[in-house]
């Protein structure tokens, strides 16, 4: 063992235990969490206006306060951004964090307190590093310094006391100065608002650094690290940095970048965990190597409830963490210390295991395609398409999916934009495998495929190198927390990708 890592693994002793113990106690750390919720919501106007203070159990909470989306709820946010006080939660929120918009909303301003910094924000990488430094001993990653490739919006004023921006940004605000010694790039250079030129001076500032570790969203990473790569001529990351060792990844599935980020890091030491973070908290971190799941953090002043996505209309199945299922698509709800209350944040999980609690994410609750019943989620999609690379060596970019609607008596489908990294040698037999893999994970839309029933086979359109990176950029997101959509009920993200890859032509 090395002795930093020694040390390291002395300090988080304690809250290993404590880790241990919502391992063992789940249901029980939960209830104290929304105990502890409610007591401070109590003291809210939102709180007063539901009888926060008069609620004891669970589904009295259930009954007296309704689930909402952004859309709903914005509308106390709102007042909290204007300067208003103690309207969600009882002590000052100054930070909102910014991110992507929903339909009726160019971005998102999620409240961030003070609370919900320390309990969640921050407790989240801290607990990574418990996990990690128990997990391998040997370790020496604590000898270098991580890369961090986050997001753009600097914090701006608004009013006398609001301060939006990236998550990312309000991080690098409240993060301890100590804490800078181990972090590049500068606080400047991560704030560049222009992805490429930040990328660009990322690559001036650490191709001569120690680095042992980076982190941030697979694909923008991706971007950075064949961009290091022409910038210093080295053929992988160990030439440039040969002590690399870990990649604390989040916000999409990694598998399909895995055997990409293989080649780029060539090392038997190499290792990944996968944390499941985002604008509205940090929920859950892949604690053990052999698994391809994370497990679900309880102890963050965060009170999760899941509705079935089967049921996504009626807010009055949604069940607390005793009442899931594993093999479940579930929306996740969430009441947190950040001043959001029986919030649904729009991700889809499932649950691995319920003892202890271990979810991965399956999706977004407004990207999937149920145009012809056939119900597809994000990891279908992902499941599918992994299967069709392996069985042609090729090599995915990135993709997205829309439906062909029925027009007169010609019968419906799906279209997939593709971009290959390594294109196969018959693009045929690529979309012929894409598509039996899709109708093995998804009996639905098997159903919809029987003999041509309701869907055809799938059209595959394979679009130029760099497409989907000039059309994110033309939306005007690129880097950070931007991800390219996966599925959609409606055709235009694919319509504009043709249109990209037209104009490259």
């Amino acid at each position: 063992m090395s002795f930093t890592t020694h040390i390291v693994n002395l300090f988080f002793r304690h809250r290993r235990s404590e880790i241990d113990f919502f391992r063992e106690h789940p249901v029980q750390v939960q209830e104290l969490q929304l105990k502890y919720l409610l007591g401070q919501g109590a003291r809210t106007v939102f709180g007063k206006a539901c009888g926060m203070d008069g609620i004891h159990t669970v589904e009295q909470f259930q009954n007296r306060v309704e689930v909402s989306d952004y859309e709903h709820f914005s509308r106390f946010i709102n007042r909290t951004r204007l300067g208003e006080q103690g309207v969600i939660w009882p002590t000052p929120i100054r930070w909102f964090a910014k991110s992507s918009g929903t339909t009726d909303y160019k971005s998102k301003y999620i409240p961030v307190s003070e609370q919900g910094l320390r309990d969640a924000h921050l407790q989240g990488p801290r607990d990574v590093i418990a996990l990690f430094s128990s997990l391998y001993p040997d370790s020496r990653v604590f000898g270098g310094k991580t890369l961090t490739l986050g997001g753009s919006h600097r914090i701006e004023r608004e009013g006398e006391t609001a301060q939006t921006g990236d998550l990312s940004a309000i991080l690098i605000e409240n993060t301890p100065r100590w804490a800078d010694w181990r972090r590049v790039p500068s606080a400047r250079t991560a704030l560049i608002p222009d992805f490429e030129e930040k990328v660009r001076r990322i690559c001036e500032e650490t191709a001569g650094e120690n680095i042992s570790s980076f982190a941030g969203v697979p694909s923008w990473n991706l971007v950075m690290m064949n961009k290091i790569l022409e910038y210093t001529g080295k053929t992988n990351l160990l030439e440039v940095w040969p002590n690399l060792e870990l990649f604390i990844h989040g916000g999409m599935n990694f598998k399909p970048y895995r055997e990409q980020y293989r080649r780029l890091i060539p090392s038997p030491r190499m290792k990944y965990m996968e944390t499941y973070n985002a604008s509205e908290g940090f929920f859950a971190i892949g604690d053990d190597p052999s698994r391809d799941d994370m497990l679900l953090m309880l102890d963050y002043r965060i009170f999760y409830e899941f509705l079935p996505l089967a049921s996504l209309d009626d807010p009055s199945k949604a069940v607390p963490l005793a009442g899931v299922r594993p093999g479940v698509n579930y929306a996740m709800i969430i009441s947190t210390s950040n001043g959001l209350w029986r919030y649904q944040i729009g991700d889809t999980v499932e649950f691995t295991s319920t003892s202890p609690y271990r979810i991965r994410i399956t999706g977004r609750t407004k990207h999937y395609i149920n145009v012809f019943g056939e119900e597809i989620v994000v990891d279908n999609a992902e499941s599918a398409i992994r299967a069709a690379c392996d069985a042609t060596g090729a090599e995915i970019a990135e993709f997205t999916v829309a439906p062909i609607f029925m027009e007169g008596r010609s019968k419906g489908s799906h279209e997939w934009v593709v971009e290959f990294r390594r294109r196969p040698d018959d693009p045929a037999e690529f979309a012929r495998r894409l598509d039996e893999a899709l109708q093995r994970v998804n009996s639905d839309y098997e159903a919809k495929r029987f003999k041509d029933t309701t869907l055809m086979p799938l059209t595959l359109t394979e679009v130029g190198p760099g497409t989907f990176l000039r059309w994110m950029q033309g939306r005007g997101k690129m880097g950070g927390q931007n991800k390219v959509p996966r599925l959609f009920n409606e055709r235009t993200f694919v319509e504009q990708l043709k249109e990209a890859d037209t104009g490259r032509k």
